[in-house]
């Protein structure tokens, strides 16, 4: 907080910085008493511009999300459709303010209690009534629980069959995909706590917060995490370590839960990288997720025991079966396509060719393959699309911010 009593800029997760506050309003009156009621106690980290609903959907799709937005939906005839569109291209823990033309209580309670809106306030705005309901969510000072206003993201487990199978490669392709192609805020949770195969292939730094994070819990927060995920792009981070071999952490009771609300609280997807060796962190991973996706390469062990896992019981989360990987097929000595058919008993979900001249050679530079045309990018995009569009929603309509990409 600034010393004039404002609020500075948060940072964001590896020290990007987030707006504070970021308002698109379609009228002269308004943008000026905003100015006049807002500026003074936020300062440097308040953005007010012009602009309808789709300007400010541009200016998310390309930049940061601001901690608080402000919309307006004066004049439109299906704001509630608009904004559900414009939750599609901010994070999950963005507080939503809105304003607007229409003075029914309907409408208020429709935004309020079905959108997940916060506050919304009809014009003509007035100074007073900007500062006693929009500044208190601005400064945080609402006393709202995060529970009233998000839902979080969703989290998808890769999980290897078998060792060498390529999971880690299609988890860290399906992140930067997601992140780069889908824009959707991304973290890439790498489980393996020695190898650190997941940093690597995108080129990112390991650090100690992992760690940190399982021996501790009550340690973990979202400032926690914004200052241990590393960036590799503006939408993209990586939560991974590399300790000494036969020296992991102790995790502690309810360790891994609490790690994996606070991050769905920060981003729309948590891949998960989940190595076998992982022992009993990787089944609290998979009875976490929204998704579990199964990979092994074409061969008779690696179908075996990709039937195992899918045998496991889904968990409460899950809304659906797991999505069967073969990867490397047409490999030499190994089965064709339809010899996995015969083994797994059915066809997989999605097969990716092997690629010995792209994949490995993407992954020693830290370069994700699938940043390059061709069949593995096309099969990631399969599965990118497969993982966003597959939802664990409960039947009940959800809020604004509570549907973005469960």
């Amino acid at each position: 907080m600034a010393a004039d009593g404002g609020v500075g800029p948060l940072p964001a997760a590896g020290g990007i910085e987030r707006p504070v506050l970021l308002a698109f309003v379609t009228d002269g009156e308004s943008e000026s008493m905003l100015r006049d009621a807002l500026l003074a106690d936020v300062g440097e980290g308040a953005d007010i511009r012009r602009g309808d609903l789709q300007a400010a959907a541009r200016t998310l799709r390309k930049g940061v999300t601001p901690r608080t937005l402000v919309v307006d939906v004066s004049g439109l005839d299906q704001p509630l459709s608009a904004l559900e569109e414009l939750a599609q291209v901010v994070e999950p823990d963005v507080r939503v303010l809105v304003i607007g033309d229409r003075t029914d209580a309907a409408f208020y309670r429709q935004l309020t209690r079905g959108l997940g809106v916060l506050e919304y306030l009809h014009k003509p705005l007035g100074q007073e009534m900007l500062a006693r309901h929009f500044m208190p969510v601005i400064k945080g000072a609402a006393g709202v629980a995060p529970e009233l206003y998000l839902r979080g993201g969703r989290v998808v487990a890769v999980v290897g069959a078998r060792g060498g199978a390529g999971s880690t490669s299609i988890a860290g392709n399906l992140a930067w995909h997601l992140a780069e192609q889908s824009r959707r805020h991304t973290v890439l949770l790498d489980a393996d706590l020695h190898a650190a195969g997941a940093a690597l292939l995108l080129g990112a730094r390991t650090t100690n917060g992992l760690r940190v994070a399982l021996e501790n819990p009550d340690r973990v927060d979202e400032l926690f995490v914004e200052r241990t995920a590393q960036p590799v792009s503006e939408r993209l981070f990586v939560l991974a370590a590399e300790e000494a071999l036969f020296d992991g952490p102790r995790v502690a009771p309810g360790a891994l839960p609490r790690l994996m609300d606070t991050l769905r609280r920060r981003f729309n997807f948590v891949v998960v990288d989940v190595p076998l060796r992982a022992g009993p962190l990787a089944r609290e991973v998979l009875d976490l997720a929204h998704q579990r996706v199964l990979v092994t390469d074409p061969t008779l062990l690696g179908t075996r025991e990709m039937l195992r896992f899918a045998a496991l019981p889904s968990a409460p989360m899950q809304a659906r079966r797991a999505f069967k990987v073969i990867n490397r097929m047409g490999q030499p000595g190994m089965l064709n396509r339809e010899q996995v058919k015969q083994a797994l008993g059915e066809e997989p979900d999605l097969v990716i060719p092997w690629l010995p001249k792209l994949v490995a050679p993407a992954a020693d530079l830290g370069n994700p393959a699938a940043g390059r045309r061709g069949a593995f990018r096309d099969a990631i995009d399969r599965l990118s699309h497969e993982i966003a569009s597959s939802s664990g929603r409960p039947p009940a309509k959800p809020g604004l911010l509570q549907r973005i990409f469960r």
